[in-house]
């Protein structure tokens, strides 16, 4: 069997919001090294066999670090069939994914790009210069992404000018209430919605609701997921077979283990238990 590949992204670039992010890579790592001992299905993790890299970032040089994780991202597509990048907060994956995206372009045949974000925000503010973890989706469709190509999960606060922003350029979204009234219909609509298309998943840890994941930036956005739910959600998406990456972010690792002892680095460790 092959080795699975995760890649350690430790930017951040949050406006202050989002320190302690940055050690989040290591801790779920660990956690998952001395906690996880199998896949809910049962599967040994070996930890021996998960092949490991970082990008080695210096968050004070925005710009350097955005074109190592672009560059490292498309050569990761271009040589792993499927990659798990830890960040990190939410705003690594403007590059990431933009790395996925010309990957896509640049095959021959042309490969058409999917994001599916689980999020409890948009991030569709009007992006800066270097994309903040706020405005990063944003930035990427300015920057190209097919719009229709992208599938919001578990939105509960957005700005009226991101709802307005939804609504112009077609962005699908899958609604909590409607999640909640029937997971196995949203995982249909998932899967439909991803069908001949190579997959990109993105995972704010906000979009689990604060009760079983506080250690994040935004511990008041009550209403989310449990953990449970996306556990399952994480389980169904893992058998899809373009799966090409998935990153988890906004874990912060600082918040967590000082007030919560460490129960969102643990999901995270679980989450990343069932993909490798």
């Amino acid at each position: 069997m092959e080795k699975a590949f995760v890649v350690k992204v430790p930017g951040i670039n949050g406006l202050g919001k989002t320190k302690g992010c940055e050690g989040s890579g290591n801790a779920v790592l660990k956690a998952l090294k001395e906690e996880i001992y199998t896949s809910e299905e049962g599967k040994k993790i070996d930890f021996r066999k998960i092949d490991l890299e970082e990008i080695h970032l210096d968050n004070s040089d925005l710009v350097k670090s955005n074109k190592l994780i672009y560059k490292n991202a498309f050569e990761t597509y271009e040589t792993k069939p499927k990659t798990i990048f830890l960040g990190g907060d939410h705003s690594v994956s403007y590059n990431l994914v933009r790395g996925f995206f010309d990957y896509c372009q640049n095959q021959v045949p042309v490969k058409e790009p999917c994001l599916i974000v689980f999020d409890a925000h948009p991030d569709l503010m009007t992006p800066m210069k270097e994309p903040t973890h706020e405005e990063w989706l944003r930035a990427l469709i300015e920057d190209g992404f097919p719009p229709e190509n992208i599938l919001l999960v578990g939105l509960r606060n957005s700005y009226p000018d991101e709802l307005k922003y939804i609504k112009e350029k077609g962005i699908r979204t899958i609604s909590l209430n409607k999640l909640l009234l029937n997971i196995e219909d949203a995982c249909d609509v998932i899967m439909e919605f991803s069908n001949g298309k190579e997959l990109y998943v993105s995972l704010d840890i906000d979009v689990v609701d604060p009760a079983f994941a506080p250690g994040t930036g935004y511990s008041n956005e009550v209403g989310g997921l449990t953990s449970r739910q996306m556990l399952y959600l994480i389980q169904r998406i893992n058998k899809i077979k373009h799966l090409r990456a998935v990153d988890i972010v906004e874990i912060n690792e600082k918040i967590d283990f000082e007030k919560f002892n460490g129960i969102t680095v643990k999901l995270g460790a679980k989450i990343l238990g069932e993909l490798v």
